[in-house]
């Protein structure tokens, strides 16, 4: 007999359909492709997205047929932002991550098992990846921000990670849990890690864990670009500069009025 409370499915099957609906903003999402990614009959996507436009959680494009994140999650977000949101305090290191290195720099949040990239702010360097924007989520352990939160977790939780999810279905070999645990101790020996186009042939990635108030790698400072430009002589110059604002990232977190946690 199932344990969890009533409705608990429910909520569970919603949660989904919202996250795949917020990956695909600003363009929105077919009800056949929700339902594929989300994992659930189209039936039941088609319902319960129809049920979120009536209470304002999404909206739906009829000239496309596109679903859209609605306004009430929109007023919701601006009032969670006062807990959770350190965009701003992070933007300034993300645009001088951006300015001194010419890549795309990023920064991503942990949200549970996953990453969720919050911001980006491109270099001047012409040629650009585009692997990570706004929105877009992985799992811990795929791409450079969830590999360098991943490495800084207690070891319990990394290993219960590791036997919990397989990820080679969508990510390949190198994401198993013999080579994530290889990736885990190359991060935590170098302080920052490298992603060499494991997610796209051609495009690497180089991420730094930021840490809350109690010391838990919550959020990832990264940058992005085409494989010339991550040589290894320049990823040591890369790595300590991601190292060295995450790490002011992280006191001022520590030192803000009412620190933010996970």
């Amino acid at each position: 007999m199932s344990t969890s409370p009533a409705g608990a499915q429910v909520v569970g099957r919603l949660a989904a359909v919202l996250r795949t609906v917020s990956t695909s903003m600003p363009q929105g999402i077919t009800t056949t492709e929700a339902a594929r990614q989300a994992g659930l009959p189209r039936p039941t996507v088609h319902r319960l997205l129809t049920a979120l436009v009536a209470e304002g959680f999404c909206d739906h494009d009829n000239a496309t047929g596109h679903w859209l994140l609605g306004p009430e999650l929109y007023l919701m977000g601006a009032v969670a932002a006062e807990r959770y949101d350190i965009s701003e305090l992070a933007r300034v290191h993300v645009a001088a991550l951006a300015e001194a290195t010419g890549e795309s720099a990023f920064l991503s949040a942990r949200r549970g098992d996953e990453t969720v990239c919050l911001l980006r702010q491109d270099g001047a360097f012409p040629i650009r990846s585009f692997v990570l924007y706004e929105g877009r989520r992985f799992p811990l352990g795929v791409a450079s921000a969830g590999i360098a939160i991943l490495a800084f977790l207690p070891e319990d939780s990394v290993e219960k990670y590791l036997q919990s999810h397989d990820l080679v279905p969508e990510y390949g070999q190198a994401h198993s849990a013999p080579a994530l645990r290889e990736k885990v101790a190359e991060t935590r020996m170098l302080g920052y890690s490298v992603n060499p186009g494991l997610i796209v042939e051609g495009s690497w990635g180089m991420g730094a864990a930021v840490f809350d108030a109690t010391g838990q790698p919550a959020w990832a400072l990264s940058l992005t670009g085409i494989q010339s430009r991550f040589e290894e002589a320049r990823r040591k110059e890369l790595g300590q500069l991601l190292l060295h604002h995450a790490h002011e990232l992280s006191t001022q977190l520590r030192r803000s009025p009412g620190a933010i946690t996970r």
